[in-house]
């Protein structure tokens, strides 16, 4: 069976240094918000080329602290893609304010630009962003908008990890950007980990302190706050695995590439990157099939584990029952049809090949 992610195998590259790693914090006798968060939230800034970096507990923490941050709640609405995982949506809904959806490109699964502008109202307050499977969104008209109407601009990075718009990381395109560090992401902890990146130095002092029970001083809470705190031993695992990113990001890339260069069934649509090479990073590789459930039992046949990507719509899920009836037809349409196959920075071509000659033989 070719596996559609070997966690086991991407982690095992670097044991020796992720159990030194592990040694390290465990002697140190700090566990919580030590040298090894602060470490990383330095190394992952300049990463990404913004001015701060704040660890916390979970990618979707990190989106809702920043709404959070940010004030937006009850009567703000915030505009963020129909087709994306509902974590990008819960984020708005946990702060109260309202999730205005709009439809994507269907070329490139992310938030089409030319959509945002009518969705905009008196109350909307921010634009999420989402660079879904791995690739970055078109920014420039969605930061003329912001510009404009002088609104923020919330990136969900993560599935993008490392990914190049117009020379600039994603997480350093808008006002502030959320990170997921899931064990399956493209950099990925050994549990839940996320962190927040803004060049706003008011932002990330403020979000600082909320995501410490709201203080920046022990036993004095100037917010109300959460304890969404990146632990000393995730913090110390990224910190291994981050010098390897680019790395890693370019095997997928040499995945991807032959795939899109080898798969010639025309009953199967292929993904494609916009804005050169380097704005994906291959997170996911989706392709699109009228027939995705009697394909995808077909690959499972030939020893090919694949996965959905997302078989569910936010707005069809029973958790947002008040969207009953509206309808958003691209992005149902692709939550129909997505597949994705396996990729990973462990997986060979040998094995790409083997992927390939299935499909192409798929009839």
């Amino acid at each position: 069976m070719i596996p559609f992610l070997d966690l086991k195998e991407i982690n095992m590259r670097h044991v020796k240094e992720i159990q030194e790693a592990l040694n390290k914090v465990l002697h140190s006798g700090w566990y919580i918000l030590g040298k090894e968060v602060e470490l990383f939230e330095k190394e992952y800034g300049e990463y990404c080329g913004t001015e701060h970096c704040i660890g916390v507990a979970n990618g979707l923490d990190a989106l809702s602290l920043i709404i959070k941050a940010y004030g937006f709640g009850e009567g703000d609405e915030i505009i963020v893609p129909s087709n994306t995982y509902i974590a990008s949506i819960l984020a708005i809904s946990y702060n109260g304010a309202t999730p205005i959806l709009v439809e994507p490109d269907p070329t490139t699964f992310n938030i089409d630009p030319t959509k945002i502008e009518k969705k905009i109202t008196a109350k909307t307050k921010a634009f999420m962003v989402v660079h879904l499977y791995g690739q970055s969104c078109d920014m420039d008209p969605i930061c003329n908008l912001a510009e404009k109407y002088n609104l923020k601009i919330i990136e969900d990075c993560a599935q993008a990890h490392g990914a190049i718009y117009n020379g600039k990381r994603v997480g350093n395109l808008g006002h502030a950007a959320g990170f997921s560090f899931y064990p399956g992401k493209n950099l990925g902890a050994l549990g839940d980990a996320g962190a927040i990146t803004t060049n706003d130095e008011e932002l990330a002092t403020r979000i600082r302190a909320i995501r410490n029970y709201g203080s920046h001083k022990k036993y004095f809470n100037m917010f109300k706050g959460v304890n969404s705190r990146l632990d000393e031993l995730h913090a110390a695992v990224l910190r291994v695995k981050l010098p390897y990113l680019d790395q890693d990001n370019e095997s997928r890339r040499e995945i991807a590439k032959f795939y899109l260069d080898n798969i010639s069934n025309h009953r199967i649509s292929l993904p494609r990157y916009e804005f050169g090479e380097k704005s994906h990073v291959w997170h996911l590789f989706v392709i699109r099939s009228e027939e995705r459930e009697k394909l995808q039992q077909y690959l499972s046949e030939r020893g090919i584990q694949t996965l959905i990507h997302y078989p569910i719509p936010p707005h069809k899920q029973e958790a947002y029952k008040e969207w009953i009836g509206h309808q958003y037809d691209i992005s149902e349409l692709l939550h129909q049809q997505v597949l994705s196959l396996p990729i990973s920075p462990v997986m060979s071509l040998d094995e790409a090949k083997i992927v390939v000659e299935a499909l192409n033989d798929y009839k």
